[in-house]
């Protein structure tokens, strides 16, 4: 009889493990990654932050990129120029910045709020530097009662000279202002070299604070994605360069990279640009090619991203003919996916 009571209870252990732990609940920036799966960066050039009435961008588009199989915008904001001298921001730039973020949250969209004076925070880091809390004072403050659905990007792209060093420095004293005001939104944050995913090791964030999204931007190969184009350096004049299966062997060993540092660090990821020139006369099939490739690839490594951009240039939309570059829009949302 004690034999067999040994037994059931031998067999008891098996089926029923007495040591099984508790499901753990996600840290809240993987909750909020979680929810973020193909986005598309809006509004930085257009003329509504000066004048609402010349507006490129009306509110039907957020509708349309709803619709258009996209569930979250990066808001590209250059706000150093609406502040005053007191480094106060202008308030009908801040009224319009209200109605953004009310008309895509109403179409169903998360929101970042993308700091986008990266050049003149780069250039001048101790000039940077009080424009930048201040604008994050009072958008901290503005939003503080936002849903968590509005989440805030610190700062696009620090480069040299605002290098790794000074760029850490910087955090330390920016991410503890936004924290006053809503220490439960979700920060997204990027390493210097603009946004170089061979940078994140450099990144240097607070290991208590949990609700943070690491962020990287891919254009590489460079030569493709930015041939003819008249800003980049070297590039306005580079024409003819394809993208090959050696292009894409990379994009994902660069990516494996990210996933690497993404899992030893416990910090969840957002490729926050991507695209190719749509002006030079790349093809488009090549352009589709490239596109296609690093969705792909940042799908199949878990990282929500954002297609660089809607309006004005690499663009996904073409807003004077009210319909979508659709070549590139099904590289982005294949239907069925």
């Amino acid at each position: 009889m004690r034999l067999k009571l040994l037994a059931l209870f031998a067999a008891a252990l098996i089926v029923t493990p007495l040591s099984a732990a508790p499901a753990q609940t996600p840290e809240p920036a993987w909750q909020a990654a979680a929810k973020l799966k193909r986005g598309v960066n809006i509004i930085g050039y257009d003329p509504l932050w000066r004048d609402p009435a010349k507006a490129r961008f009306q509110t039907k588009h957020f509708t349309i990129i709803k619709q258009g199989g996209f569930d979250f915008v990066r808001v590209v904001l250059q706000a150093f120029e609406h502040m005053d001298a007191q480094n106060r921001l202008d308030p009908q730039w801040l009224a319009t910045l209200d109605r953004v973020v009310k008309e895509a949250t109403a179409a169903g969209l998360t929101v970042i709020l993308d700091e986008h004076d990266f050049n003149r925070c780069s250039a001048a880091p101790d000039a940077c530097e009080p424009k930048l809390i201040a604008f994050w004072q009072q958008i901290g403050e503005r939003y503080r009662g936002a849903p968590t659905t509005v989440l805030f990007e610190l700062l696009n792209e620090p480069h040299a000279p605002l290098d790794a060093a000074r760029w850490n420095a910087m955090l330390g004293r920016l991410i503890p202002v936004v924290r006053a005001t809503n220490p439960n939104r979700t920060l997204v944050i990027g390493p210097t070299r603009w946004n170089n995913l061979e940078e994140l090791p450099t990144l240097d964030l607070p290991k208590d604070d949990r609700n943070i999204i690491v962020t990287f931007h891919s254009y590489e190969p460079f030569r493709f994605t930015h041939q003819g184009a008249p800003w980049a350096e070297d590039m306005a004049k580079v024409s003819g360069v394809p993208f090959t299966a050696a292009d894409e062997a990379r994009i994902r060993a660069d990516y494996d990279k990210v996933a690497a540092w993404s899992k030893a660090n416990n910090r969840p990821i957002l490729l926050g640009e991507f695209g190719a020139y749509d002006k030079s006369g790349i093809p488009m099939e090549a352009r589709v090619r490239y596109t296609t490739a690093v969705r792909r690839e940042a799908e199949a490594h878990a990282f929500p991203w954002a297609y660089w951009q809607f309006d004005s240039d690499f663009v996904v939309y073409d807003i004077d003919k009210g319909q979508w570059v659709e070549p590139i829009r099904q590289a982005l949302a294949p239907k069925g996916k």
